[in-house]
């Protein structure tokens, strides 16, 4: 499933395409995708503007000038494509580049600037949803999230405050989207990784008795925020379906230092151990056990 970066580089390739242009006509090519779409889609969404395109989680947010937001969701294989003909050149978007299998794409938005927006998912694990926007805030999807991990929010001094009494691993409480919202387990694996710290240890280990971050928090907070960061600047990484709004692939993978990495040494020159893959809440995790402690 596409992690946050992966969903940060689809947004930022489709603004161009979207953001202050209107739906000019949407072929709805089916009646759901993972649920049901929502009653009379495409023609709720037909002449509404795009006022600006954000991310929250996971999530894809298109909140448009009715004061309703599109919210979308690529689930395990969706993905976007952005086709403008005749203006090849045009920021964000590309000619004619094929999606893969037509049958699959069950979205299509064309926009008023020219652009066509195809949103292809041979799973069908996406789903898309239209919100009132005064709704969002208890809405079921978005009411439990936590806070953004690049927003100034997530703070040693929080992570420390929600962490000092949890009774679980410090990566299942990295993994909490209650906590925080999108962290994946890829970019955990990275970040637990780039901080030195074990992803066995305990999640109460982040905070002082009295509450109080320790170094290991503040070590962790610029770690997540980095690695994210450098996700994003490389275009997210490529695993399975995913793809960017323009068609090319991401290449953070190369940059793994542990993720998909067991049994290779450790990345650290000054490290002799190798990367051990464990199980943890059913889902694989890379680290080194030599230098994250």
């Amino acid at each position: 499933m596409p992690e946050l970066p992966e969903v940060e580089t689809v947004r930022r390739g489709l603004e161009p395409a979207m953001v202050g242009a209107r739906f000019r006509a949407v072929e709805q090519r089916r009646a759901d995708l993972r649920f049901p779409l929502p009653e009379n889609f495409a023609e709720r969404l037909t002449g509404e503007r795009v006022e600006r395109l954000e991310r929250r989680a996971k999530y894809l947010m298109a909140w448009l000038d009715g004061d309703t937001v599109l919210a979308m969701h690529l689930g395990m294989s969706g993905r976007f494509t952005v086709v403008h003909s005749g203006a090849p050149d045009r920021p964000g978007a590309i000619a004619n580049v094929p999606t893969g299998d037509a049958a699959h794409d069950h979205i299509v938005f064309h926009m008023s600037n020219g652009a066509t927006v195809l949103y292809n998912d041979v799973r069908r694990f996406g789903y898309m949803d239209l919100i009132e926007s005064a709704q969002l805030p208890d809405h079921k999807l978005f009411r439990d999230l936590g806070v953004e991990p690049l927003g100034d929010e997530l703070s040693p001094e929080f992570l420390a405050h929600a962490c000092r009494a949890k009774q679980t691993s410090l990566k299942a409480a990295l993994l909490d989207q209650r906590l925080i919202a999108g962290l994946g387990n890829i970019y955990v694996c990275e970040a637990l990784y780039r901080a030195k710290l074990s992803p066995r240890r305990g999640a109460d280990s982040l905070a002082t008795k009295a509450g109080a971050p320790t170094a290991r928090t503040q070590r962790l907070v610029a770690a997540v925020k980095d690695v994210l960061d450098d996700a994003i600047e490389a275009g997210g990484s490529s695993l399975r379906d995913y793809q960017q709004a323009d068609g090319s692939l991401g290449y953070f993978q190369h940059s793994f230092a542990v993720y998909g990495r067991a049994g290779l040494s450790c990345a650290r020159k000054s490290c002799r151990g190798r990367v051990q893959r464990i199980v943890q809440n059913g889902r694989s995790t890379f680290f080194c056990a030599s230098c994250q402690r």
